[in-house]
């Protein structure tokens, strides 16, 4: 089976460019992978910097996961900072990582251009990715189409590093479901976290139907023409919607009769209706956190005893054993 691995960041709610781009991929390949899960607690300190709700999003990550339906009894799942491995193969890595290639990445840029701080933690961001991946020798991660490049900058140091001191990682390969690589915000954006234009998957109804309703749209009459593919609100629309209800929208926008208000009302009972079950499900796990902790420590354990085996050979590698 192959070694398929991906985190996400515990930095505020989960929305559903999360569970699209990943979540819902990961946890479909439980019977047909060897999954690796993991919530990046260490990459959300770049943005978070409040210690109670970097505990309370780690929490909630976790129960957002296993909501969904992802059983830990069939994959690894961990908070990263509970392998501290990870931190010193990061070490390793960027002392052959070339500075042109972190100045390259467009991720920092943009993060930079929105507000946030740049950060050290910020700018080497790559490397620890780098390291999450290396670490449990993945062969497959799943990413979002904005995480392309750091993949291929985790491939670039991978194969530098096998080309100095022989065979050591897997050459990792993203996987890109075209149909949900980029979710639009509500403002059309990308769906970022760090943009503030998301729409959190447990949201209760009426902030959810809020959420919904501010998707920007333009002005265009009711009965004009319009072109789905160039419409958010269309774009999020087709990810809950039935096949046959999704082409009935599709011919309004085409011939006229879209109305902007009435969609975004069956987009918000949809969302609704999907997450439905799993919304339940969160709020049991949240009122039994001793649980969650058990199932995060357990799948530390068995994430530690695959990393120490990667960091052993690194170490020995470069000289790191006497």
């Amino acid at each position: 089976m192959k070694r398929i691995l991906s985190g996400i960041q515990p930095s505020g709610q989960l929305h559903i460019g999360n569970y699209f781009g990943m979540m819902k991929t990961m946890i479909s390949n439980m019977e047909n992978a060897d999954l690796y899960v993991f919530i990046v607690d260490l990459h959300a300190l770049t943005s978070v910097h409040d210690r109670d709700r970097l505990r309370q999003g780690t929490l909630e990550a976790a129960a957002d996961f296993l909501a969904l339906g992802l059983d830990p009894d069939r994959c690894t799942f961990w908070v990263q900072s509970d392998v501290p491995e990870v931190c010193e193969l990061m070490w390793v890595l960027s002392t052959m990582t070339p500075m042109g290639l972190l100045e390259r990445c467009h991720s920092y840029k943009d993060k930079v251009a929105k507000g946030i701080s740049p950060s050290h933690g910020l700018f080497s961001y790559p490397v620890l990715m780098a390291a999450d991946i290396l670490l449990f020798q993945a062969e497959i991660v799943p990413v979002g189409k904005d995480q392309k490049q750091h993949l291929e900058v985790t491939r670039d140091i991978a194969i530098k590093f096998n080309n100095t001191y022989g065979e050591t990682f897997v050459l990792p390969e993203p996987a890109i479901s075209e149909s949900t690589a980029i979710v639009p915000g509500v403002d059309g954006q990308k769906m970022s976290k760090s943009y503030g234009n998301t729409i959190p998957i447990f949201l209760d109804d009426k902030p959810l139907r809020k959420r919904v309703m501010a998707i920007q749209t333009d002005s265009t009459p009711v009965e004009d023409p319009k072109d789905p593919e160039k419409c958010n609100l269309f774009a999020l629309f087709k990810l809950f919607a039935p096949e046959d209800r999704l082409k009935e929208v599709h011919d309004l926008y085409v011939n006229g009769g879209a109305a902007y208000g009435y969609i975004k009302q069956e987009l918000f009972e949809l969302i609704r209706d999907y997450f439905g079950e799993a919304r339940a499900r969160k709020k049991e796990l949240l009122e039994n956190q001793d649980y969650l902790r058990e199932v995060l420590a357990k799948g530390a354990e068995k994430a530690r005893a695959k990393a120490v085996q990667t960091l052993d050979l690194v170490r020995d590698r470069v000289g790191l054993t006497y």
